[in-house]
């Protein structure tokens, strides 16, 4: 028999967590909820952004490609003029170059020079002899203040210049964006110096993302490198459609754990109507058979006198045939009370109610048993305490044992419900004792009073008013029948503990 000792169990404890179940329950369905919500708000952000760099860019690259053609008509004006035959000019009628202005009003100036004579600025000569050197137009003076530059083509016999204004060559009826409401900034940059086209309506916040393009225009001879950007800030995400989204799986969260934890609730309250009628089968045996035994005792000896009596009484004279007769119906009657008495018995203690060993985790028969009593818990304001120094695997009945456990967390929360302790609290321990897993129900209640400490486990004997008092005898007797003990002590400051001692399934394993 396992003896019960006050000392703390051997090794370093591996295992303590301080359950709260409701938390947990909680935090099992808050911590989705935010993940889901969160990338849920982050998914519609990033789609937002990426919807607004994709029409950025897109707008970017309508930008370079009409600026483009406006560059490349500039070379195909220059070679078609070199192209032109040589126009005999009077002093009455200007040359038709001189017209490319009112067709082309970016066009500033039409500049030539004729065979034998040489331009009156220095840069157009210099930039001429680059043109020839290269067999394309030159670029020259560009001048990013005033938004103007020159582009000079070299040719035979004639040579022409043409001084355009980068303002007016943009096409803006063709334009994607509105130039006075767009926030996308559109610059023109040569060489260290860049010509701004497009102001763009940028924002002062630092909480924003950066939107770039950055291309080089299609002709060689006017490399002007378009620059774009944008800042696109955060106030400008559908913050609206954000919170939707939240509400929406905030609701969607809020049915589902109300749906499961009624699914939880009616399981639980299934669950512990099965261990009230197993519990009422086990009283009633407990019962029975109590009855059967305190019965059987004074029916055999009323047996055993009428025999007596019978036989005392057939030596006396013939006159007493009457008494002879009344006691053989007395011992009929008592043998039939004896049959009856059995007949319950058997009816009570079944074969199929026979104890069904497994290999049972104590631990988890514990976790199910708080789980069930949760709510009544959480009503009672417990706090619970489990330590456990490793997984305890142990040969038992799994319906008796969840019944034993049941019973015992029971009487300790009944124990604390008459306390008036400001702080109540269980500590439930689980550890291997030699060949034996324990598993100790420690609460801080008012303890058990030293002259009930002996009757504890009496059959009929309760402390509480209409109690039957089989509980704890049932649960001694469970624990027997699978090879255990069920032990009762108070603590040495305050409350009672309780222990239950099963065989481990596997006594070799360390």
């Amino acid at each position: 028999m396992i003896q019960r000792a006050s000392k703390r169990p051997r090794g370093k404890i591996k295992h303590m967590k301080s359950l709260n179940l409701s938390s947990s329950t909680k935090l099992a369905w808050i911590l989705p909820w935010l993940v889901v919500t969160v990338l849920g708000a982050a998914s519609i952000a990033y789609q937002t952004v990426q919807k607004h760099r994709a029409l950025f860019e897109t707008d970017s690259r309508i930008v370079h490609r009409l600026l483009s053609q406006q560059v490349v008509q500039h070379d195909a004006i220059l070679t078609t003029l070199a192209f032109l035959q040589p126009f005999a000019q009077t002093s009455n009628q200007a040359a038709p170059e001189q017209r490319l202005t009112s067709l082309y009003p970016h066009i500033l100036a039409v500049l030539r020079r004729d065979l034998g004579t040489a331009w009156t600025d220095a840069s157009l000569a210099k930039a001429e002899l680059v043109s020839r050197r290269t067999r394309r137009a030159a670029l020259v003076d560009v001048d990013s203040k005033a938004g103007q530059y020159r582009l000079v083509l070299g040719g035979e016999p004639l040579s022409y210049a043409l001084s355009i204004d980068m303002k007016r060559m943009v096409p803006w009826n063709d334009w994607p964006m509105q130039p006075d409401t767009s926030p996308v900034r559109v610059v023109l940059a040569f060489e260290g110096q860049s010509f701004e086209l497009q102001s763009g309506k940028f924002t002062s916040s630092n909480l924003h993302w950066q939107f770039n393009f950055s291309k080089v225009l299609a002709a060689e001879s006017q490399p002007f490198q378009v620059i774009t950007s944008q800042h696109f800030d955060w106030k400008q995400l559908p913050w609206l459609w954000m919170l939707a989204w939240i509400m929406a799986t905030s609701a969607v969260f809020f049915a589902s754990a109300h749906l499961v934890n009624q699914r939880a609730a009616r399981r639980r309250a299934e669950e512990l109507l099965r261990l009230g009628q197993v519990a009422r089968l086990n009283t009633l045996g407990e019962l029975a058979a109590g009855v059967a035994h305190e019965l059987n005792q004074p029916l055999t000896a009323v047996l055993a006198n009428t025999q007596a009596a019978q036989r005392m009484l057939a030596d006396k004279p013939p006159d007493m045939a009457t008494v002879q007769h009344a006691m053989e119906q007395a011992a009929a009657q008592a043998r039939r009370a004896s049959e009856v008495v059995t007949r319950l018995r058997q009816v009570i203690e079944r074969p199929e109610s026979r104890t069904i060993s497994q290999t049972v985790n104590l631990g988890e028969t514990l976790h199910r048993a708080l789980y069930l009593l949760e709510p009544e818990i959480k009503r009672l304001g417990i706090q619970v305490q489990v330590q456990a120094d490793q997984l305890v695997w142990i040969q038992a009945d799994p319906v008796a044992l969840d019944q034993i456990v049941h019973n015992l967390i029971t009487n300790a929360m009944q124990a604390l419900e008459k306390s008036v302790r400001p702080a109540k609290s269980i500590i439930f321990t689980i550890r291997k004792q030699a060949l034996f897993g324990d598993l100790s129900v420690a609460d801080n209640g008012d303890g058990i009073a030293l002259e009930v400490l002996p009757k504890l486990f009496d059959p009929f004997f309760s402390t509480r008013q209409g109690g039957l008092g089989l509980g704890l005898t049932l649960c001694e007797s469970l624990t027997h029948s699978m090879g255990g003990t069920l032990l009762a002590r108070n603590q040495i400051q305050s409350g009672a503990v309780f222990t239950l001692a099963l065989p481990l399934a596997n006594p070799d394993q360390k």
